[in-house]
């Protein structure tokens, strides 16, 4: 390739050209997400690219403030932010454009995001996110519901050997407000919980100290988690938290028995807006592929819980579903005829000048079978 070429093609850290075959396969994994979240009564919202920054950055949107792009509108002369996260977005339409729709709303979305710096585990920095929100629902069913949703999606593509992690991020502040504790000690012990530090949890954490390292001991698989949880006595502001979460698990149980749950009881790095019960979703092939919980939507602080899921995971863990067989249509044929083979579900690839050797063209131009004298032939 010439060097006018290369640099041409050379594109910003974190970005890339998705070409046909990747193109095709995530477009067929998104369209049978949204058509799954559809037959749970989840219609789709498309909101776009960039939005004014305060819009944007407001409420659940804060917390990706550092992982946003701004630009100027020429036209109103404010500051406009392209969108790092569609989950405020959605919320955003919400309570404004669909305030007066009854409750709970289901939505749903697609769409591409950018961020301004990727990780080591996610170099890139723009990426697909699908996901719904249930917005106006206060019931555990409504938490069971995301997260059975979620399982059920990703089944319906191929994500295989999927679990899910469940935490409360907000468990250990209640905790440690229920007992008097201050500011300042709340954040150390959080910081210790972090690094999984028993001695620094029992160094800090005063009255508090001995049911916290059980309930971080306990963390692990659901079972053994809900027991330790349930023997332990908490203040009232994080018992409510415990209710929630016993009563998701129920549903989840009788709806999928067979499903891996596991229980972080001190987690909370990664939820940065969640208020009450949360997860991740993993496959034992590619680790992470998805993230979700309850947090308050809008001004109103309306409750609402919901799910992302990152396509850049979740793709190359998936089958790629075989793309339509396609035909060459020589120059001449008459387009009724072209469209006939479209109906029987060929793709068609028409010839746009006369050619010598018709199935010497349909392999240059990738195509397995021509069309000669009405009939369909493969090409050897």
């Amino acid at each position: 390739m010439p060097a006018d070429a290369l640099n041409s093609a050379l594109l910003p850290a974190g970005l890339h050209d998705v070409l046909p075959s990747e193109a095709a396969h995530e477009a067929v994994a998104v369209e049978r997400l949204l058509a799954e979240f559809a037959a749970h009564g989840y219609r789709r919202v498309d909101p776009p690219l960039v939005e004014f920054e305060e819009n944007l950055l407001s409420g659940a949107g804060a917390a990706m403030a550092k992982q946003t792009f701004r630009v100027m509108d020429p036209h109103s002369q404010r500051m406009m932010a392209v969108r790092a996260d569609i989950t405020p977005q959605i919320v955003r339409i919400a309570t404004t454009r669909l305030l007066n729709e009854a409750r709970p709303l289901r939505l749903c979305y697609a769409g591409p995001v950018l961020r301004v710096n990727g990780t080591q585990l996610r170099p890139e920095r723009q990426f697909t996110q699908v996901g719904v929100e249930l917005i106006g629902a206060v019931e555990p069913e409504a938490d069971a519901e995301v997260i059975l949703l979620a399982v059920q999606a990703l089944n319906a593509i191929g994500v295989p050997h999927l679990s899910v992690d469940l935490c409360v991020p907000k468990m250990v502040e209640r905790i440690c407000a229920g007992l008097g504790r201050p500011d300042e000690e709340i954040r150390q012990l959080r910081a210790a919980l972090d690094r999984k530090d028993v001695a620094g949890v029992a160094e800090v954490g005063g009255p508090a100290a001995t049911l916290l390292e059980t309930l971080m001991s306990a963390s692990g698989p659901a079972d053994r988690a809900m027991r330790a949880l349930t023997a332990v006595e908490l203040p009232e502001e994080a018992e409510l938290d415990r209710r929630r979460l016993t009563a998701a698990l129920a549903v989840m149980r009788a709806a999928m028995p067979d499903l891996t749950v596991t229980i972080d009881l001190v987690e909370h790095r990664g939820f940065g807006y969640q208020t009450g019960l949360s997860f991740t979703l993993f496959s034992r092939d590619v680790g992470e592929v998805g993230q979700g919980g309850r947090y308050h939507a809008g001004a109103n602080k309306e409750r609402a819980t919901g799910f992302t899921l990152y396509m850049d995971y979740i793709l190359p863990a998936i089958p790629v579903v075989p793309a339509p067989a396609r035909v060459y249509v020589p120059h001449g044929t008459p387009w009724a005829a072209s469209g006939k083979l479209r109906a029987d579900g060929w793709v068609t690839v028409a010839g746009l000048a006369p050619v010598a050797d018709a199935a010497a063209e349909a392999k240059r131009l990738l195509c397995g079978h021509r069309l000669a004298d009405g009939v369909v032939h493969p090409v050897a």
